[in-house]
């Protein structure tokens, strides 16, 4: 709606006057890098993040050409952050539009069993069934979408059979974008033998369209720390406030919210961890916010397509966030900023809901045109 991509529009100037300054010298000479070792290995693994499949592509992977690329497979990774029907709907379109994909969790062990079934099927045809062939696999992706959680995952599953065990280093894993700095090979599998290169995270300093950047603020492929994170929660706000999630949450307190919290602990364990307030990703914290973000937009009367008034409501959650995120008044300056950040997080880190924030092309108009 109108009101919402006012909020877009204001972080996409944030994002713009940055002039790109996540570009920096490293990540420079690893896009140099990772372009000039794209033609010389037998597949490229782009991983996307599931939320935000068409902002999160790979600069130079983009294409035009209608013929499928036999050596490129695109994976959603994430997808258990994302809406699942959504997901499907974007795995159908990269199917319609010859482009193999997969999508997972990389934490999910069964996920990371069928994505190394498929790389093995595909480096198989590539090699033109040779059982004993080696196979090299750049794992490419922008900031913060998951390639060395993959590729660690990958590489403990693969090297159970491998004479290798033990021998061989995993990458390191970071919730912050950009900590992957060279390019690192971890083997994955025997018979064929496959290595995958773990790249860094490269992000364009020029995006497609002026919706990418909001939406890689907010998944936190852009560091929060780069923008004024009270605006890009503002944003986050305005695409809750616009969607039909939160009535999932409207049976807080009679039903204590367990279907979306996953298994709950015993009552035994329950109540001998100890509850901090002041840590926002507690159940009893994350059930408090839910509640805040239902109370305030079910019972809000004024117009979600007026920019002022939706604005009016955001002012309000925040003023009530702040109580149920434990937030001192007495940090004056710094409470939009804290409540901004513990609620990004728990946005980034699912416990919001599952929003997906590209919807998918529509494959019938896209082949008319």
């Amino acid at each position: 709606m109108a009101a919402t991509e006012a909020f877009s529009r204001r972080l996409s100037a944030a994002v713009r006057g940055l002039s790109g300054a996540w570009y920096g010298r490293h990540m420079a000479a690893a896009d140099r890098a990772i372009r000039s070792r794209l033609p010389l290995v037998d597949l490229v693994l782009e991983v996307r993040d599931a939320r935000v499949p068409a902002a999160s592509a790979v600069g130079p992977l983009r294409r035009c050409s209608p013929e499928p690329d036999r050596r490129r497979l695109v994976v959603l990774n994430k997808a258990d952050l994302a809406d699942p029907h959504e997901t499907e709907r974007w795995m159908a379109y990269m199917k319609q539009t010859s482009c193999s994909c997969v999508a997972l969790n990389s934490h999910s062990r069964e996920g990371i069993k069928e994505l190394l079934n498929v790389v093995r099927e595909r480096i198989r045809e590539i090699k033109l069934g040779e059982s004993d062939c080696t196979g090299t696999v750049l794992l490419v992706g922008i900031p913060n979408v998951g390639k060395s959680a993959i590729v660690n995952a990958m590489h403990q599953i693969g090297r159970i059979g491998a004479a290798e065990k033990g021998k061989l280093k995993h990458a390191i894993v970071s919730s912050h974008p950009g900590e992957t700095r060279d390019i690192s090979g971890y083997k994955v599998a025997s018979h064929p033998n496959i290595y995958v290169l773990d790249t860094p995270g490269v992000l364009s300093p020029v995006f497609v369209n002026d919706e990418s950047g909001p939406l890689l603020a907010l998944t936190g492929s852009i560091k929060d720390s780069m923008l004024q994170e009270y605006e890009i929660a503002q944003f986050l706000l305005a695409i809750l406030n616009s969607r039909k999630e939160y009535k999932e949450w409207e049976n807080l307190n009679q039903v204590g919210d367990m279907s979306s919290f996953g298994c709950a602990m015993s009552s035994s364990s329950h109540h001998n961890k100890r509850q901090h307030a002041s840590d926002h990703t507690q159940d009893f914290v994350v059930k408090a916010v839910r509640q805040v973000l239902f109370d305030t937009i079910s019972s809000f009367k004024g117009d979600l397509g007026n920019g002022n008034e939706l604005r009016r409501l955001i002012e309000c959650q925040f003023a009530s966030l702040q109580e149920a995120f434990r937030v001192s008044a007495e940090l004056s300056e710094n409470v939009h900023k804290l409540v901004a950040m513990k609620l990004l997080n728990l946005y980034q880190t699912g416990r919001l809901g599952r929003y997906t924030l590209d919807c998918a092309p529509d494959v019938m108009k896209e082949i008319a045109s």
